[in-house]
């Protein structure tokens, strides 16, 4: 071949290249060039050996879960009261005060948090109103997680939070309210070391319809 024609054909091969990137998606450009270069070290080939098993290929079974007998007896306990109400929390108080202490700690002082005054003025609810994330930070306190002596869970080594799946604040907590938690048993699964209970709790504001906090909690217990 020509040099002229061998830079023709290079230059054409450039230019398809560079159309097909144009219809890709953002992430599959991403990762073009190193299927590039992998094709062009014969890495690919490799690749797609490992790729294309055969169907029928046998592939390990996970190993079973064999709980422990204070696993398996609150699993059992807890198994038919999915779809339950599990825990009702007593009424807390959320006062000036603490809704001030919180925005002193995140630093997010807001005056529809922290200033009554402008608050009765300007804000649609004529009062401050608690942070959201203050209403998730009482949370073990309103679900009784941090106190021994009304645990749910008392044969249980240790409690450990996994997370929220979901979050939502349908309705603001307002200086002055009482407010508690009540838990709704959502899902249980047995894990290596116990339990994993998927919880929706929801943050009744005393007096009013709407609740202040619906979240989707996820903890373990370890027995």
């Amino acid at each position: 071949m020509k040099v002229a024609d061998l830079l023709k054909h290079r230059a054409e091969n450039l230019v398809k290249h560079t159309e097909f990137k144009q219809w890709m998606s953002p992430a599959v450009r991403e990762y073009w060039g190193e299927f590039l270069n992998k094709a062009n070290n014969r890495q690919i080939f490799a690749w797609m050996k490992e790729f294309n098993q055969p169907a029928n290929e046998e592939v390990a079974a996970p190993e079973p879960i064999v709980l422990s007998p204070a696993a398996q007896a609150v699993y059992e306990e807890l198994l038919p009261k999915i779809g339950e109400v599990i825990h009702t929390g007593d009424w807390m108080m959320v006062d000036q005060e603490r809704i001030n202490q919180f925005g002193k700690v995140t630093e997010d002082m807001q005056w529809i948090h922290t200033n009554p005054e402008k608050a009765a003025e300007q804000s649609p609810f004529k009062t401050t109103i608690a942070h959201g994330f203050l209403t998730l930070a009482l949370l073990p306190k309103l679900t009784d997680s941090v106190d021994p002596e009304h645990s749910l869970f008392p044969t249980a080594k240790m409690v450990v939070n996994i997370g929220l799946n979901s979050v939502r604040f349908p309705y603001p907590v307002k200086s002055g309210s009482q407010v508690r938690a009540v838990s709704t048993l959502s899902k249980v699964t047995p894990i290596k070391k116990g339990l994993e209970i998927e919880r929706e709790i929801k943050v009744e504001i005393e007096g009013v319809r709407r609740p202040g906090c619906i979240v989707m909690s996820v903890i373990q217990l370890h027995f």
